[in-house]
C-alpha cells in the first residue's frame, strides 16, 4: 500500500480534530452549558446600578448597562443602533439584535432573563426615551455622524454610564445662558463646526 502524501499527513489530524468539535457542539446540553455560564462581578454590580433609583435618569424595562457593553466590552454603537448612519432616525437594537448574543450566556442575569421571556413572547420592549427633541425640529443622525460628530457629543459619556441620563451642559449665545439640546446649545456647535445654521437647515 502506497504512503500518504505529506500535505495528507499534515491536514488528517486537522481534519479530525474539526469533525469531533462539531460532534460535540452538536451534543445535547452543549449551548446550554455555555449559557449557564455563571455572569461575572462586574456584570451582576452593573445591574444593579442600571436599577439604582438613586441614580439621575428613568428606570428601564430591563437593566442595561452600557458601561458594561460600550465601555467595558467596546462594542460600537452602530451594532447595536444599526442603520444610525444611514437613517434620520437612531433606533434601539430589534430583541433578536439582543439576542443574537444573550442566547449564549447572561442566563443568571435577571435583565436577560427578561430580554427571553420579550424573545419568547415576540413582544417589543419599550424603552424610555431621554433625548427628546421638539417635533419641529428636524435632527438628523445620519448627517451628523457623516460628519463626525461623536455619540458623547449630544449623550455624553454613555461607554461609563449604567443608567443614561441626560448629561448637564451648558453655554452662552449672545449673552443668555443655554442648556443642552436647546436652540442656542446646537447653534453654538453648529457655529464652531463651520456648520450651516440656516434656519431651514433644522426647520424644513
Amino acid at each position: 500500500m502506497s504512503e500518504p502524501a505529506p500535505g495528507h499527513r499534515i491536514a488528517l489530524p486537522f481534519l479530525l480534530f474539526a469533525v469531533v468539535t462539531v460532534v460535540v457542539l452538536a451534543l445535547p446540553g452543549a449551548r446550554e452549558v455555555s449559557a449557564q455560564a455563571k455572569s461575572s462581578e462586574t456584570a451582576l454590580e452593573a445591574q444593579k446600578l442600571a436599577w439604582d433609583d438613586n441614580a439621575p435618569g428613568p428606570k428601564q424595562p430591563i437593566p442595561f448597562s452600557h458601561a458594561i457593553h460600550a465601555g467595558q466590552y467596546q462594542i460600537q454603537c452602530l451594532y447595536c443602533h444599526t442603520g444610525t448612519d444611514r437613517s434620520r432616525m437612531a433606533g434601539v437594537p430589534s430583541v433578536e439584535n439582543c439576542m443574537g448574543c444573550h442566547a449564549q450566556f447572561g442566563g443568571d442575569l435577571e435583565g436577560v432573563q427578561i430580554l427571553k421571556k420579550h424573545w419568547e413572547e415576540k413582544t417589543p420592549i419599550e424603552w424610555q426615551q431621554i433625548h427628546r427633541l421638539p417635533e419641529y425640529v428636524k435632527f438628523r443622525h445620519n448627517r451628523h455622524i457623516q460628519a463626525g460628530v461623536a455619540c458623547q457629543t449630544c449623550h455624553g459619556p454613555v461607554q461609563e454610564m449604567n443608567k443614561v441620563y441626560l448629561v448637564p451642559d451648558r453655554g452662552w449665545m449672545n449673552g443668555v445662558p443655554v442648556a443642552k439640546l436647546e436652540m442656542g446649545w446646537c447653534i453654538n456647535c453648529h457655529n464652531k463646526n463651520k456648520a450651516s445654521i440656516d434656519c431651514l437647515t433644522c426647520h424644513h
